[in-house]
C-alpha cells in the first residue's frame, strides 16, 4: 500500500459519507450533519496532505499544517487553501459539542436546519476540491 493508496480511501469515505447527509438533514439529525461534516473534511485534508506527501498528524484540524505546505498544493490558490483551512477549523471547534454537547448545550436542541445545511455546504466544498486535486494528480 502507498499513500496515494491511502489517500484514495480516504477520498472514498468522505464520498461516501457525503451521500449520508441529506438522510440525517431528513430526519432533523442536523447536529449529525455537523459532527460528520468534520469527519468528512477531516478525512479529505488528509487524503489531500497524504497526495502531497505529507504525513497527516493525528489530530482532527490539520489547517495548519496544510497552510504550512501550501507551496506543495500549486494546483490550488490560496484562496481555495485559506478557505478549506478556515472550514476545517471552525467545524473542529464544533466537533466535540455536536456529538456529546455539555451540560448547557443540548446538540439535538442546539443545532439549526441552517447550522446544518452550512455544514453540508462545506463539506461538499472541500470534497470537490480534493476530488480535484486527485484528479489532476494522474
Amino acid at each position: 500500500m502507498t499513500n496515494d493508496d491511502l489517500a484514495q480511501s480516504y477520498f472514498r469515505k468522505s464520498q461516501d459519507r457525503l451521500d449520508i447527509l441529506d438522510l440525517l438533514i431528513g430526519k432533523g439529525a442536523y447536529s449529525d450533519v455537523v459532527r460528520e461534516a468534520q469527519e468528512i473534511v477531516e478525512l479529505s485534508l488528509k487524503g489531500m496532505l497524504r497526495y502531497a506527501g505529507i504525513e497527516p498528524p493525528k489530530y482532527h484540524d490539520v489547517s495548519p499544517i496544510l497552510l504550512e505546505h501550501q507551496k506543495k498544493f500549486n494546483k490550488l490558490s490560496s484562496t481555495e487553501i485559506k478557505r478549506i483551512a478556515a472550514i476545517s477549523k471552525k467545524l473542529r471547534k464544533e466537533r466535540e459539542l455536536a456529538f456529546y454537547g455539555d451540560i448547557d448545550f443540548i446538540p439535538t436542541e442546539e443545532y439549526t436546519k441552517k447550522d446544518a445545511f452550512e455544514a453540508m455546504k462545506s463539506a461538499q466544498y472541500v470534497v470537490s476540491i480534493a476530488k480535484r486535486m486527485m484528479r489532476n494528480k494522474r
